[in-house]
């Protein structure tokens, strides 16, 4: 019996490693592929122009048309389409005779009451606008709820912000209001509070209590990564809890989020790194610097360039590289810096690739361009 079992645990392991596996998108001698977390490709380069994966589907472009493949690279949509959006939630967009429509992954269309703009579908919903105002779509083509608002902006943790006139608020993706439309300016969600600013004041909202942060001008967006989130007063920054004090005084020109316990700030020119009693930890020798991944590792700019230190301050991959791709790339999508899952997307000389963090370039091999890598599993 338990034979049975643990071959049933190693299979079931099996089938979601195949389906959660992790796939970049690459350039190389101006093809376009995919290469997995080894650096192999599973995906060679072969198409003019590609998107990352999206869920389990990928937009490419072959000839002039645009179609979409899975993670085999086999065609699940043909290129028979002008334009083709990111897949989620079981649809995509596709435009096709000048004409947008939401199609599953077999072609057939979802009938929907849109008639002016087509929103993607994110985690189940899509934007619905009507005479100038907002509502929600849901993946059976029905709304969810009917234009209401001005403005939606995009769901993040399950709620969206909402504005009506001047009133900022939030719902979530039923269209229930979650917070009343009466604050002036208001930040995306967090289990641990919400940024926002009623009449001249900055504050947190815990259970919908709005805590003001004694002469703050401005805050910044919670991370499940801190207790903390950072404020500003008369020019200089610091960190708050969702209670709205400051536990941290704001002392710093510039700050970053804390992660694994430790903050980048920077009085003047140079950063280094605190914890979460305000302590200096690394010394402020850095031109630049960025927030601390799960592998413990951080980057650091020195002069140009960008290496990375462990949680002591110790190099730990020289200062050779570049971390951000600059606004003319075609990835400019991407937002994490360092590391992510073991790997650093970076740039050295004029070729992009993936470092372990032992500084070795994955694969051994460098691209024209590579994408963050995405989980492609349901």
């Amino acid at each position: 019996m338990k034979t049975k079992h643990l071959f049933l645990l190693v299979f079931l392991q099996t089938i979601f490693s195949i389906n959660a596996q992790e796939l970049a998108l690459v350039r190389d001698n101006d093809l376009f592929g995919y290469i997995n977390t080894s650096g192999e490709y599973v995906i060679k380069p072969q198409f003019q122009k590609a998107s990352s994966f999206s869920e389990k589907y990928a937009a490419v472009l072959q000839g002039d048309k645009w179609g979409l493949i899975d993670t085999s690279g086999e065609w699940v949509l043909q290129p028979e389409y002008d334009k083709v959006k990111d897949f989620n939630s079981g649809f995509v967009l596709v435009l096709k005779n000048d004409q947008w429509n939401y199609i599953d992954a077999s072609g057939e269309i979802l009938k929907t009451p849109v008639h002016e703009k087509y929103y993607d579908f994110n985690d189940g919903v899509a934007f619905y606008r009507s005479n100038k105002k907002y509502g929600l779509l849901g993946t059976d083509g029905k709304l969810i709820l009917e234009p209401t608002y001005d403005v939606i902006k995009p769901f993040n943790n399950g709620y969206a912000r909402v504005r009506n006139g001047d009133n900022w608020g939030m719902i979530n993706k039923k269209g229930d209001v979650f917070i009343p439309l009466e604050y002036l300016e208001i930040g995306d969600y967090n289990s641990k509070g919400v940024g926002a600013r009623k009449g001249d004041s900055f504050g947190v909202i815990t259970n919908n209590e709005f805590n003001i942060i004694s002469g703050a001008d401005k805050i910044w967006d919670f991370t499940d990564d801190s207790d903390l989130t950072y404020a500003r007063s008369n020019k200089k920054v610091g960190f708050v809890n969702n209670k709205g004090e400051w536990i941290i005084q704001p002392t710093f020109k510039k700050v970053r989020a804390f992660k694994n316990g430790l903050a980048p700030v920077t009085n003047d020119k140079l950063w280094g790194y605190i914890n979460e009693k305000g302590e200096k930890v690394i010394d402020f020798i850095y031109r630049d610097a960025e927030t601390f991944s799960e592998s413990g590792l951080a980057p650091v700019k020195e002069k140009k360039l960008w290496g990375f230190i462990d949680k002591s301050g110790k190099t730990v991959i020289a200062a050779e590289y570049v971390i951000t791709a600059g606004g003319l790339s075609i990835f400019s999508k991407n937002s994490i810096k360092g590391f992510h899952n073991g790997l650093a997307r970076v740039k050295k000389g004029k070729e992009w690739g993936f470092l372990d963090t032992n500084g070795n370039p994955l694969g051994g091999k460098w691209y024209q361009n590579v994408e963050l890598f995405v989980n492609t599993a349901l």
